[in-house]
């Protein structure tokens, strides 16, 4: 019988993967990279922050950074059936970046001097602001030092809220929650006055169903928030997610995702940021 060549010599290729697995043990299976298959790219998203990164109950992802990642990865030859979406929580990114678990992160990531030492970051794609978020029939808060004497909520760790205090309000009583949601609720009955972070993620909640028309932004701009895709230090696929982004603006797809995430909450956004130019 005639023996394949081709196969003879997969044959001998896996012989000899396998010889040298037993030799090197664990160590050397740690240092290779997570084998996803050929086609398939992973990014790390916010799973639960509305029009920015949500997973939702069916298993799909919404929202501005999930529709910018899906754009970025289609211009780096990735169809939307070969991304694999990882969680990064804020805590997280650094290190899922560093240990090669994601290929990029597009997670509400503010660029700042810090997280650049450890990560590169492509963007800015968009430019978000500290901001407050109260009920739409509130006119008594109409600048940042209104805030004083009012019930101000954010998410226990944040230090939005604190920086409210300690720059804008002294005087505002500080409000921690566990989370954005329970935050909206207690805005929603009365119990606080106004919800701060960056404008971006509360435009995101404001824009759900269940509270369309309930709540405003407060339009105060009270930080420059950039936010940047992170990748691995000096890898190459900066260069290449610049050019998609700057694609992205140019074709109007940024536009499109901007007005389908956040317009329902009235979100004044900014331009699309330059690439490559931060805003202090």
């Amino acid at each position: 019988m005639t023996m394949n060549p081709l196969r003879n010599r997969r044959i001998a290729v896996t012989a000899a993967a396998a010889v040298a697995l037993s030799f090197t043990g664990t160590a050397y299976a740690a240092a290779l990279p997570a084998d996803h298959g050929e086609d398939k790219i992973t990014i790390g998203i916010k799973f639960d922050q509305p029009g920015i990164g949500l997973k939702t109950p069916d298993g799909t992802y919404t929202g501005f950074d999930v529709d910018v990642a899906t754009y970025v990865a289609k211009e780096l030859g990735h169809e939307p059936a070969d991304i694999e979406w990882k969680e990064a929580k804020s805590a997280d990114r650094e290190t899922l970046l560093q240990r090669g678990d994601v290929d990029f992160i597009a997670a509400s990531y503010s660029i700042n001097d810090k997280r650049a030492e450890k990560v590169d970051f492509a963007g800015p794609y968009l430019l978000a602001h500290q901001d407050v978020l109260i009920r739409a029939d509130d006119d008594s808060i109409k600048k940042p030092s209104d805030l004083n004497d009012k019930r101000l909520c954010s998410v226990t760790g944040s230090t939005s809220a604190q920086n409210v205090k300690d720059k804008l309000a002294p005087d505002a009583q500080l409000q921690e929650y566990g989370g954005y949601s329970e935050c909206l609720t207690g805005l929603e009955n009365g119990v606080i006055d106004a919800l701060t972070t960056d404008d971006s993620i509360l435009a995101g909640y404001a824009s759900q169903d269940a509270f369309k028309g309930k709540f405003k932004l407060g339009g105060f701009k009270l930080s420059n928030e950039n936010y940047g895709i992170g990748v691995q230090k000096g890898s190459e696929l900066k260069d290449r997610i610049n050019k998609a982004l700057e694609k992205m603006v140019a074709d109007g797809s940024w536009d499109k995702a901007v007005q389908k995430n956040f317009g329902p909450a009235g979100y004044k956004n900014e331009p699309a940021p330059k690439i490559g130019t931060v805003v202090k």
